[in-house]
Order: structure tokens, then sequence, then C-alpha cells
């Protein structure tokens, strides 16, 4: 069964309603030592990554457990910016630091600016073959709603580029996580989803 984490930063209901049209069975624990019966985790999130400070303490402990006992872990939005170092958008707040980099607000080339946050529709790149991204081809259009990235680096499984380049999709060994939110992108989401439940 999959755990969804709630840490009041999560779009959950629609995360649920996305798993459940896959046929994955999915609870939020209560506790942080719930996660130990899981066979796979999902942090999920929206919104000021100042949220995350409810995965401290026991939550990170608990999720850093599941991940060193090899359970899939998934990251949403700014549930895959915390994965990482930290974010420029509250930088006294610790991410869990899978992934090496800090994520960075927009930046755009001259008289070339755009609106931020980032919202809509944008198409990715695959900058190599990954499990999480299995079947969806170079130019898959998927829904972003964000104002931070994370860099493009060497686990990243799929760019997009708003401005710049950042990391749309990133993957290592059980740990994945994607910047756009795949339960608001359609069959390609539903795919995504999908192919990281299979690893569960």
């Amino acid at each position: 069964m999959i755990a969804l984490v709630d840490y009041g930063a999560g779009n959950l209901a629609s995360v649920r309603k996305a798993l459940a049209a896959i046929g994955a069975s999915v609870w939020t624990p209560a506790v942080p030592g719930e996660l130990s019966r899981a066979t796979g985790v999902i942090v999920p999130g929206v919104g000021h990554f100042d949220a995350t400070r409810g995965l401290t303490g026991d939550w990170r402990a608990a999720i850093t457990d599941a991940v060193a006992d090899g359970k899939p872990l998934l990251g949403i939005c700014v549930g895959l910016q915390w994965l990482f170092e930290g974010s420029a958008e509250a930088p006294d707040v610790e991410g869990l630091g899978v992934f090496k980099g800090r994520c960075f607000t927009f930046t755009f080339p001259e008289g070339e600016r755009q609106k931020v946050p980032h919202v809509g529709w944008n198409s990715l790149a695959m900058p190599r073959p990954s499990r999480l991204m299995a079947g969806i081809a170079e130019g898959t259009q998927v829904y972003f709603t964000h104002s931070f990235a994370a860099p493009v680096i060497d686990d990243t499984a799929a760019t997009c580029e708003y401005g710049v380049p950042f990391s749309a999709a990133v993957e290592r060994n059980n740990v994945s996580a994607v910047q756009f939110h795949p339960e608001k992108s359609g069959p390609a989401g539903l795919q995504i989803l999908r192919n990281w439940w299979q690893a569960c």
C-alpha cells in the first residue's frame, strides 16, 4: 500500500484520485512510524518551500529509513524540490539532500521576460532513459505550476525549459520525483504514476 504523506502542503485529493485510477491502494499515515508498513511513499506538495518544515524530525527520519530500506519514494512539485539540498524560496529550510543542488527562481534573457509562476502545459525532453519516464515520448506535454525549480543534474530524467532549463523529473535508484503534477497531466501523468507504482 502507498503512503501519501500529509504535511499540510499537498494536493492530496487529486493525487489519491489519480492513484485510484491506476488501481493503486493508498492511505495517509497519521504518524511517521506507519511508513514502515508502506510499499512505497509519496511526498506531494504545492505552494511555498517553507511548508516542508513539516517534514523535519520524525517524518524526515522515517522517510530516510524508508529510502534506506529500498522502498520507492516519489516527490511531486514541492516534494521534488524538498529532495534537493534546499531552495532560495526559504533559504533557512534544509531539503532532504538526496539530490545535489538548490532550487532557484526563474530568470529570463533580456527582453524575454515571462510570467512567474510558470503555470500551464509545457513539453518534456528526455536526456536519458529512465524507468519513471518509460513510454513517455519526447515532447510530451505535462502540467506545471511553480515559481522555483531544480537544476539539471546527472540524475535528471526529464527536462523542461522556461527561460532556463530545469529538472522536470529526477530518478536515482528507488528515489524519483517530478516537478509537474502527474495527477493533472492526463494519460501521460497516469502512465508516469503507473511506472512508479510498478516498482512498489
